[in-house]
């Protein structure tokens, strides 16, 4: 299929005017009239991930984070960020970012699946259609309420992790809980407006962390890796079901740090 017409069919379901203003999502290098057989799907177009799909003879990189967000002065082989991009376009991979987009559309309501919500609402809308709200992150309440420690465990069995960060009492009830996917030191206000009892995201600074104890509402940080790595299976599934005929790989879930 050539490049142009994949592309045209994934933003049927997933349009880019749905990303967020300050968004770089889309086709971001390479040629739209190449013909597609082979796709790679990532979190991130990091060096290990395209020389994999480099050696996976890609014809597209699908990542969730787009590589390009700043704007850039040059692209040369002596930069950091357009080595990068040179070495895809040297290989005729092209490549396409669907970040934001992806998250309103998708991202809140599998994360929350993976927790199990029932009923679930919109964390923090950011449009809507047909009477719908679209947006960031999802907000439910449990079945029962649980200790803080208690869900805790829950969300490292949901998103298969080792350990995650909290922000209070551990003893805390839960019953009302939010998820935002990614980075979430912005979200605290809109889960704290929906009187979530815990928020469950990404890159919490310490801050914000005991601010959000302060108000009476706990964190549990799962890392930004370690809930947006979803997408990688998901998108597979998607294309796989949408494009029967393509070949589909991923990059191995690998998480970017330890704890020592």
């Amino acid at each position: 299929m050539i490049c142009r017409e994949l592309i045209a069919k994934m933003e049927q379901d997933f349009p880019p005017e749905y990303a967020l203003e300050w968004d770089n999502t889309g086709l971001l290098a390479g040629r739209l009239g190449k013909t597609i057989k082979n796709i790679y799907i990532a979190l991130d177009a990091t060096d290990e991930v395209i020389e994999e799909a480099i050696e996976q003879k890609a014809d597209l990189l699908i990542t969730h984070h787009p590589l390009i967000i700043s704007p850039l002065k040059k692209v040369t082989d002596e930069e950091f960020i357009p080595r990068r991009l040179v070495q895809m376009i040297q290989n005729d991979i092209s490549y396409y970012a669907m970040h934001t987009n992806y998250d309103v559309l998708r991202m809140g309501e599998l994360a929350g699946q993976k927790l199990g919500f029932q009923n679930p609402a919109v964390l923090n809308t950011t449009c809507s259609e047909e009477g719908r709200e679209r947006g960031i992150g999802e907000v439910a309440e449990l079945a029962e309420a649980m200790t803080l420690e208690r869900y805790c465990e829950h969300v490292k069995k949901s998103f298969a992790l080792d350990t995650v960060r909290v922000f209070g009492d551990p003893g805390k009830e839960v019953k009302r809980v939010a998820v935002s996917p990614g980075s979430g030191k912005h979200m605290t206000e809109a889960a704290l407006s929906k009187k979530a009892d815990v928020l469950i995201t990404g890159d919490i600074g310490h801050h914000e962390g005991i601010d959000a104890a302060a108000r009476d509402m706990a964190i549990i940080d799962a890392g930004h890796y370690g809930m947006e790595y979803i997408f990688i299976e998901d998108i597979k599934m998607y294309i796989e079901r949408k494009f029967p005929n393509m070949r589909v790989t991923t990059a191995e879930v690998h998480h970017p740090f330890r704890v020592v």
